[in-house]
This record gives structure tokens, sequence and C-alpha cells, in this order.
């Protein structure tokens, strides 16, 4: 019994300190770091949004946790198995486990294949199963994508938007992953198919009980899909939050604002635009990034980067609004 207790507490996921640092081709001669050491926990079954403006590091975040890029410093843990101890052919048969959704359908996938070329390539690649099961397999996840065996004669130039996308999403799951991350599933289709996608990913995740991330600069998705959230900003996560307390109450001025600035989710909320000239590139400030817009800063916010820490019990802040000392500060500052 203590045995499976202590099995059931390890993460999925579980990445800590993990940073990526890119070399600048400017004469500057200095690297940008994308992604700053960031603590995240994903646990098996979870549906994790990871939201935040475009260059706040949520793409790089996602390649990095499976080893599509390599970081630059931190461990990455998939269900306690160091990923960076991995070689090259270890790594490759670890896949199986974690697959990536990409953002761009028709770019992800080979124009010169066929349907059914790319979907019975990783049973290549991976040597598995007899042909009856390739088939069974491709015949289960075409009608779990709502995709016709019309289809599979053609390349993706002749299929729509959202087909490639079902396409792309039947790939990621022809190996029975325990882990797939969606990486802005939806954001180059058109409007009428984006919904009938996260409908997909619901059904899918429930139908295979896998365990999702969300990648998305739309928190109505993230509001619709998920059921935790991290906030990213100028490359690190800034507060995580069931989603339920989430969008009820945020706790970062961020947060607050980057809620405030989409779509009403209900009538009561007014409709709030990101201050002009609000920053997401790499932060060259010595404290909080987001000292030079924030509503509610201190002191302390101009020198120090708030760490990530439990405020309550699953909501976890980077600011220092929820230290002993805010109040104190707040006068001071003020």
């Amino acid at each position: 019994m203590i045995m499976d207790i202590a099995t059931k507490s390890v993460p999925l996921l579980k990445i800590q300190g993990l940073s990526k640092q890119f070399h600048a081709d400017s004469f500057w001669g200095k690297g940008i770091r994308v992604v700053d050491s960031i603590d995240m926990q994903v646990g098996s079954g979870e549906i994790r949004g990871i939201v935040g403006e475009s260059g706040s590091g949520k793409t790089t975040l996602a390649r990095c946790s499976i080893r599509l890029i390599e970081p630059t410093s931190g461990s990455i843990q998939f269900d306690g198995q160091d990923l960076e101890s991995l070689g090259a052919a270890a790594l490759r048969a670890k896949r199986k486990e974690f697959q990536m959704i990409f953002q761009d359908p028709y770019a992800s996938l080979n124009p010169e294949m066929t349907v059914k070329q790319i979907l019975m390539e990783p049973f290549q690649v991976h040597k598995m199963g007899s042909e009856n099961d390739q088939n069974r397999r491709l015949g289960e996840l075409l009608e779990a994508v709502s995709l016709s065996e019309s289809l599979l004669k053609r390349k993706p130039a002749e299929l729509s938007g959202g087909q490639q996308q079902r396409v792309g999403i039947a790939r990621s799951l022809i190996l029975k992953p325990r882990l797939v991350i969606a990486d802005e599933p939806v954001s180059a289709l058109d409007a009428s198919v984006q919904t009938q996608i996260l409908n997909l990913l619901a059904d899918i995740k429930k139908q295979y009980k896998l365990t999702l991330i969300l990648i998305s600069h739309s928190l109505n998705a993230v509001h619709y899909l998920c059921t935790h959230v991290s906030v990213m900003y100028k490359g690190r996560i800034i507060e995580e939050a069931p989603a339920a307390s989430f969008f009820k109450h945020p706790k970062h001025p961020y947060s607050r604002i980057l809620l405030n600035s989409t779509l009403s989710l209900d009538a009561s909320r007014k409709n709030h635009s990101i201050p002009a000239g609000v920053d997401t590139s790499p932060s060259k400030n010595a404290g909080c990034a987001f000292y030079l817009y924030c509503p509610d800063r201190l002191l302390d916010c101009a020198n120090r980067v708030p760490a990530l820490s439990e405020i309550s019990a699953g909501e976890k802040v980077a600011c220092f609004l929820y230290s002993q000392t805010s109040e104190l500060q707040r006068q001071e500052i003020r």
C-alpha cells in the first residue's frame, strides 16, 4: 500500500531548473535566454494549459521538455526517469511515450507522402506490430479523429487545414503515448474548425486516458479544455493554479491583465487591454520582469526576482505581493 502511494505521487513530467539560451547573431555577441530556470510538474491524467503572449517561451519550453531541442541547463524526468541521461537510441525508443502536435499542420506533414504513409511511418521507425496490428490501429484512429478511409491515398496538399491537423493528431497517437503536447493546435485554423479540434482533443484525452499539455495564447481555449494553468512571461512561469481557481481569481498582476485582455468569459468581467508597450521579450531587468508595467509594484520588485512559491494548496505565484512584507513596502513606495 505504501509503495502504491509512492508510485502515484511521482509526476509524469518533472522539470527542474530548465533554461534554454540561444546564441545571438548580432555584433553584441550575447546569448538570448528564452526559457529561464523553470520548475514544473505535470501529473498523470492532467490537462495542463501553458499560456502567455507570443515570445514568452511557451514553444521552447515544450520542445525542451521532450528534448526536441536540447536545454542549456536543468533536468527533465519522465515518470521518474531522467531524459538527459538517455543516449540517442534510448531516447528514440522512449519517444513512443510522448508525442507532439504542431502548430502548423501542413508544415509538420511530409508533402510527398500519402496520409497512410504518414500514419504508418512511426510503426516502421520503431519496428512495432504486425501488419494486421498496424492496420487495426490505423482504422481505430481514423474513426477516433473522424477521418474517412478515402483520404488515405491523398497527400497533405489535397486536405483542408482541419483534415491536416486531424492527421497530425492521429500520427501523435499511433504509438499509444502517455503524454501529448499540443503546441497551438488550432491557431492556424479557421474559427469554424477550431472548436471541432478542441472537442476532438477533449474526446481523445478521455478515450485514451492521456496526459495532455496545451500550449496556447488563447485563454478561451485553455478555459474550455484544461484542468490546470501555468502562465509564462519572459521565459519564466509566474503563476500556476487549478483552472477553476485561476479563472475565478488570478493572483499575479500580469495574469489579471492577460485575463482581462482576452474576450470576456462572463458578463461581469470588464474587457481591458494590455498596456501599450508591454514587452514580452527576454528580460534584462535585475528584478521582476514585469516591474515596469506592474500597477502593484513594490520596492523589492526592482532588484530581486520573485521565486515561484506556493501560497495555497495547488496555487503558486512569483510575486512579492504575497510575501509578509508586501503591505509595508506598498506603503513605502507610495
